[in-house]
């Protein structure tokens, strides 16, 4: 067996582990603390039952292993980007249950924080969509996500491939009330600036229904980015070449599963739903769970930007760019064993 393909990732980042973990862990939390603000706070209840299964189950091995590893942060980051990708009104029960499995299952059965091959976050969240598909379905109807995926299967399409369009159809308001915001402010505050917003995207940004927490504290959300991207968590270009790649695919055939036609597609309908950002900037950049040299990276950003697209828009998968990553950690090794045959053995031959 060649024992290089489970080695932890030779990664320099400017940030120490504890140090990133607590700035990905305020970004998270920003995100969380929106979407409480208009769910009588129950994405907060979700993120504290998440926190007490990780933090729990970290405090056990730490018994055991007599090592004091809590204080990395992990357990906690682990947890809130966990919360981010559960709906918001899902029992916070399955939450704690989900974070024991973070720890136990994905992070500690593998040797600890840098040895895991899937990001923690994303196993705990397959872990409870598996477990109990019916109690999170059920958690996330009525989300612009669900009355769009509800609208394709009644066949309703639309001349301009657009999934606001569907979503005005399918009795969602938030288009109407993205215009009447957009008018407002178009009217006063930017005609002194000569610009304009665009139309509709407002309720992406304050949400006020059922669905997923990332994006429901979208606009907190894209803050905390800001800071995790300025105090140089990571390698910006990670997040930057999976949101172009998947950009340009929506772009190009976004339109044709709402009847539009090619290059047509709705891009920031995109980004700003099923969690794209968060996925793009919170999972693609783990180092722990991905390749170790900058053109297996490349690939493996690729490849998730790919599977993003294929999931959310052929697929009509809600969480599409959460499957598209943990997909892309289970391909990993396999783009590790190339990294070795054709970087690795190539460098080493000059």
């Amino acid at each position: 067996m060649d024992r290089s393909l489970f080695q932890k990732p030779q990664i320099n980042l400017s940030r120490s582990t504890p140090v990133r973990m607590r700035l990905v862990s305020i970004c998270a939390f920003l995100a969380v603390f929106q979407s409480s603000l208009s769910d009588k706070w129950h994405s907060l209840f979700i993120a504290l039952a998440a926190i007490a299964g990780t933090v729990g189950t970290e405090l056990l091995f730490n018994l055991k292993d007599r090592y004091f590893s809590i204080k990395d942060s992990s357990a906690i980051s682990s947890a809130l980007i966990l919360t981010l990708f559960l709906p918001n009104s899902l029992n916070p029960l399955y939450a704690f249950l989900g974070g024991i499995f973070a720890m136990a299952v994905i992070k500690h059965s593998y040797g600890g924080l840098g040895s895991n091959w899937l990001n923690p976050a994303a196993g705990a969240w397959l872990f409870i969509r598996s477990a109990w598909p019916a109690a999170f379905n059920s958690s996330i109807d009525g989300s612009h996500l669900m009355r769009l995926s509800a609208s394709l299967e009644e066949g309703l399409r639309d001349s301009l491939g657009s999934p606001l369009a569907l979503l005005a159809i399918n009795g969602w308001s938030g288009a109407s009330l993205g215009n009447m915001l957009s008018t407002f402010f178009n009217q006063t505050i930017f005609t002194f600036t000569g610009t304009s917003l665009p139309m509709s995207y407002y309720p992406f940004f304050f949400p006020a229904g059922p669905g997923i927490i990332a994006d429901r504290g979208l606009f907190f959300l894209l803050a905390g980015i800001i800071l995790i991207a300025a105090s140089q968590c990571f390698r910006f270009w990670l997040p930057a070449a999976f949101l172009f790649v998947f950009s340009l695919l929506v772009r190009i055939f976004g339109a044709l599963p709402f009847g539009g036609p090619l290059w047509e597609g709705d891009v920031i309908f995109g980004l700003l739903s099923g969690g794209t950002l968060a996925a793009a900037f919170l999972l693609v950049t783990d180092p722990a769970t991905g390749p170790k040299s900058t053109p297996g990276y490349m690939v493996f950003t690729a490849l998730c930007a790919l599977f993003a697209f294929l999931f959310r828009y052929p697929g009509l998968d809600p969480y599409g760019a959460v499957t598209a990553v943990l997909l892309g950690n289970a391909l990993v090794p396999l783009i590790r064993r190339f990294e070795n045959t054709w970087y690795y053995e190539k460098r080493k031959r000059l």
